[in-house]
């Protein structure tokens, strides 16, 4: 296997070649800059594991190591690949043994990337914790001397994105009914954000469905300052005193959607923060937690406010996980409360930033954010790095954590962080979790359960289209694998569709799954017959289907099997894809044909090759509508990925049958299995660089290297699952009191 060439306009565009190409593990041997862009050599992984010098280039009794030059008659090139393998090998085995970043010594001034990153994420006020977790990631390619710089700042941003958790839409905040009440300590900012919500629910609903509560009767003219912003919004406001139970409110409140309590502010180590989240979580009614964090706040002082309200929170039943940072144009920088947000797990509903109601406050959008603190001035937050214990004259101590529980909470925040990309990328995800939810019910319970989920159609309206599968059991199953929906982009849908609670006949099957789902592409197995031939066409819908070697077509006025159709075609087309794990190249060509009844359609053959041999891996044939063109194309594509979903759904089923010890239903089971499957499939073929970096978060939960990428996210997928399974019953437990 030798090194490849890649040119691109930008580092950006050649290395997503690379990673197509070669996978994300590709070792990037050298790179330049040309007139026309940048150009890369690479060669992939897995070719270093299995390089063996040739016999010729190497004279008899001699070592690789003692290797100094070639024999003459030996081939020059030859000799030349095989030491640039030969030394990219001992590189790999020095890296695999290489210090941390933090403790490499510099030579004459040289600072690795990966030490250079981290000291510009401590300057700019990020904790050495998340610092290290971050930078674990780096991809090897990017920790080269040579590395572009351009492209190691853009993977830096991703990642800080992607550990930062934000509310996606204002809508879906107001939208949702109920009793938020926003906690902190003084000073904070609490009644300023009340009104600016307020006036945002105001703008959407009108006045009537609001109302605004306070508790805060210990500053002079807190009421007052509220029920001036209720006047101006033209809003009722109503006082709770501090020992009075939410629920004798709850009446007075008739007829209000939407209610914002802005709680008295509290130092977080008075203690009776803990008896005023206990009053408003103590009655029937149910209350959302907002916790307000002062950006200009000292880093040790965030967190020991994180700390103490959500223990305060958890101490009364409930859940403290969203947060408005304020104050952010008094901040002399932002990296500490992000920091603190990304450690703890926690989502960031808005920013507020001035006095102006409305106007100054926004959604959180995390990519303004983190491009906010990259772009911070160097000299900014060169105070402290880590987050000492804070103590003052009385003598209080702030809350630490132990290491061994900041190693736990930081898988714990990854674990989070996949799981919320997850829902947000994967359509049906979180049904699948549902489904997931039911396996833990009771046996006699599961089956009930289950239908009613499904009869409630999570997906529907959600599914571009289908990807059949073949109406028989799968080698060595008792089971048929489940139909697989796709979404706009053609990426796979996470809930699956079992078979056997389809109806009979291809007709009725496509009909019902069009309208259940709003499919209008299908990818069949079989050659349909010719009433669902007829009503396809008729319909216009798109679809394309595997045929065999021995399908007959007309072209011309002849007969002819697909293989005598295509004997002398020449393969002139070929795309990229993803095929049962790897990265393969779909070849193919296509010739205008009918069928006995006389339908326009296209006859296609595809190979999938190997791109660095050429060598074949599979044929297989296509019959497609003449109507639509070569435009099918990406479908084709998209149904041979599907093959891979079968084997994936094998792992997955055996991996669950061997953890629930039969306790679980094998609906429940097929479902949750071909859904891992379906996901990881999804993730395996997207190339976007959110994909990219979701990959290799959920690959690290593992712990571990595989070789191959999709089996290694299906078991890690498993992993995930069942730890957020083990959290959910160890919470459950301890609240319970049991341990």
């Amino acid at each position: 296997m030798s090194v490849r060439r890649f040119v691109g306009a930008n580092s950006r565009d050649v290395m997503r070649q690379v990673r197509e190409a070669l996978g994300e593990d590709a070792l990037i041997v050298a790179n330049r800059r040309t007139e026309g862009g940048v150009e890369i050599l690479a060669m992939a992984d897995e070719a270093v594991d299995h390089f063996e010098p040739s016999p010729s280039a190497l004279p008899p009794s001699t070592s690789v190591s003692q290797v100094a030059f070639p024999p003459r008659d030996s081939d020059p090139l030859q000799v030349m690949s095989e030491r640039l393998l030969r030394e990219m090998q001992e590189m790999r085995e020095l890296l695999s043994q290489r210090q941390p970043a933090a403790e490499l010594p510099a030579t004459e001034g040289y600072i690795a990337p990966q030490a250079r990153l981290r000291q510009q994420l401590l300057s700019i006020g990020f904790s050495e914790e998340l610092s290290d977790e971050v930078l674990a990631e780096l991809p090897a390619a990017l920790a080269q001397p040579e590395a572009d710089s351009t492209l190691v700042m853009a993977w830096l941003r991703d990642q800080l994105m992607a550990r930062l958790p934000v509310l996606k839409e204002e809508n879906g905040f107001f939208d949702q009914a109920g009793i938020v009440a926003l906690v902190g300590p003084t000073g904070v900012g609490k009644t300023t954000t009340t009104a600016k919500l307020a006036a945002r629910f105001v703008m959407r609903h009108g006045t009537r469905p609001v109302a605004l509560v306070t508790t805060d009767s210990f500053r002079i003219g807190a009421h007052e300052q509220l029920r001036i912003y209720a006047r101006l919004l033209d809003t009722p406001m109503y006082a709770l005193d501090t020992e009075q139970p939410i629920d004798e409110l709850v009446g007075r409140l008739q007829g209000k959607q939407w209610v914002i309590i802005d709680t008295v502010g509290m130092s977080q180590r008075d203690q009776r923060v803990i008896e005023q989240i206990a009053q408003l979580q103590g009655g029937k009614a149910s209350v959302r937690l907002v916790l307000l964090l002062n950006a200009a706040s000292q880093p040790e002082t965030l967190e020991e406010v994180v700390l103490r309200y959500r223990q305060a929170a958890r101490a009364a039943g409930a859940e403290l996980d969203d947060c408005i940072i304020t104050k952010q144009d008094e901040a002399g920088r932002l990296a500490p409360v992000l920091d603190i947000v990304m450690r703890h797990g926690m989502r960031v509903l808005f920013g507020s930033y001035g006095q102006q109601v409305p106007e100054d406050m926004a959604v959180a959008d995390p990519a303004a954010l983190i491009d906010q603190v990259l772009t911070a001035h160097p000299n900014q937050g060169k105070e402290s790095h880590s987050f000492p214990a804070a103590g003052n004259s009385m003598g209080a101590q702030s809350v630490t954590l132990p290491r061994w529980s900041r190693d736990v909470l930081g898988q714990g925040r990854r674990l989070s962080s996949v799981l919320t990309r997850l829902r947000d990328r994967v359509v049906g995800f979180s049904a699948l979790e549902s489904v997931w939810d039911i396996a833990s019910l009771p046996g006699v319970l599961q089956d009930k359960r289950l239908d009613a989920l499904l009869v409630s159609v999570p997906c529907a309206g959600k599914g571009l289209g289908m990807a059949w599968f073949p109406r028989r059991n799968e080698r060595g199953c008792d089971w048929t694998m489940p139909d697989v929906g796709i979404d706009a982009d053609g990426g796979w849908l996470a809930l699956t569709s079992l078979q056997h609670r389809q109806p009979a006949g291809w007709h009725t099957r496509l009909l019902h799954q069009g309208e259940a789902m709003g499919a209008a592409v299908h990818l069949l197995p079989v050659f349909p017959d010719p009433t669902t031939l007829a009503w396809l066409e008729d319909q216009h819908l798109t679809w394309i289907t595997l045929v065999t070697a021995a399908q007959r077509v007309y072209c011309q006025g002849e007969r002819y099997t697909q293989r005598q159709l295509f004997t002398d075609s020449p393969l002139s087309h070929h795309t990229d894809l993803r095929f049962r794990g790897q990265t393969m190249q779909l070849w193919s060509t296509y010739i205008k044909v009918e069928d006995a009844a006389g339908t326009p359609l296209l006859a296609w053959v595809g190979d999938v090759r190997d791109p660095e041999n050429g060598k074949r891996i599979a044929r297989r044939y296509w019959l497609t509508p003449a109507r639509l063109g070569a435009d099918v194309l990406s479908l084709l594509v998209i149904q041979l990925q599907s093959e891979g979903l079968s084997s994936l759904t094998k792992r997955a089923w055996q991996q669950l049958k061997e953890a629930d010890n039969g306790e679980v239903s094998t609906e429940v089971r097929l479902l949750m299995a071909s859904g891992i499957a379906a996901t990881v499939g999804h993730l395996d073929a997207a190339s976007d660089e959110a994909s990219v970096a979701l990959r290799s978060d959920l690959l690290r939960l593992l712990g571990t290297a595989r070789k191959r990428r999709d089996t290694a996210m299906l078991d890690a997928l498993v992993h995930a699952f069942m730890a957020r399974d083990a959290i959910r019953q160890l919470s459950s437990v301890s609240r319970e009191g049991l341990v």
